[in-house]
């Protein structure tokens, strides 16, 4: 069958038409396609989301719109699977975000004042109170990674103003958890410590640190992310050295791989 071309003119109208036609073809007629549900599309959806974050962080635009486009693609996917036990449709879906929308944003849509982000924050927090959210936690997704779930956990919380009043006080609480983590911890010994109270309070202290970093506005996922991927990558240079050099890691001394490793640093 002969399918819509492309509009170059850029009209977002006709391309999401295009893509709406173009799945209904492929659930009615494409043997995968007619096989998916919720649940199978759920990981590859998740695996996308991932995807379109490394574009991110690695600044490559041209990827990041592929991985829109796969995101955009999965939505839709949904949406007509939905259809068909007319449970909702991609109409609905989108009536409902800017319904949402509309609703979140009174100082734009009605006559509410705001003097600055925070209080759109504490605003959109206290209505989705009044939407029926039994807790200002309850938004928060259960299988989030724990260190993106701890920073959503504070910015939520700094939204109905639980929250320090400058930086030097959460500073201070980080020094207190390095203590209390180092009193659990003994560093200068070989003392058995008690590691679930051990692991307590190296969470609190990761926890305080995320708080820091809040304040500071250093978005803590992205910049352990990006700490992997420069380990990864002076690691990677050690292990080409080392073979270019005729050397296997396990029988190099530490000493030896730290000359690559330094090497790397400077790279």
């Amino acid at each position: 069958m002969p399918l819509t071309p492309p509009d170059t003119a850029g009209n977002p109208e006709s391309g999401f038409t295009r893509l709406l036609t173009i799945l209904n073809d492929l659930r009615e007629n494409c043997p995968w396609d007619k096989k998916q549900t919720f649940e199978s599309l759920r990981h590859l959806t998740i695996e996308e989301t991932y995807e379109l974050s490394d574009a991110i962080l690695s600044n490559d635009t041209n990827e990041i719109k592929k991985e829109l486009g796969d995101l955009m693609m999965h939505l839709v996917f949904y949406a007509r699977i939905a259809s068909e036990t007319d449970t909702f449709n991609i109409t609905d879906v989108l009536n409902s975000v800017c319904d949402k929308l509309i609703n979140r944003h009174p100082h734009i849509y009605a006559d509410v004042d705001v003097a600055n982000e925070e209080d759109v924050k504490r605003n959109w927090e206290q209505i989705k109170l009044k939407e029926g959210n039994k807790s200002v936690l309850g938004g928060v997704p259960a299988s989030l990674p724990a260190l993106v779930k701890a920073a959503r956990i504070q910015e939520k919380a700094r939204g109905i103003g639980f929250d320090w009043e400058n930086k030097s006080q959460v500073w201070e609480k980080v020094e207190e958890e390095i203590q209390e983590f180092r009193q659990e911890y003994n560093t200068e010994d070989d003392t058995v410590i008690d590691q679930d109270r051990a692991e307590g309070e190296f969470g609190d202290l990761l926890f305080s640190l995320i708080n820091y970093a809040r304040f500071v506005n250093i978005n803590p996922e992205n910049a352990l992310e990006k700490t992997n991927r420069k380990f990864i990558k002076r690691f990677q240079y050690l292990e080409s050295q080392a073979a270019a050099n005729g050397k296997k890691l396990q029988d190099m001394t530490l000493a030896e791989m730290d000359v690559y490793w330094n090497e790397a640093k400077k790279l």
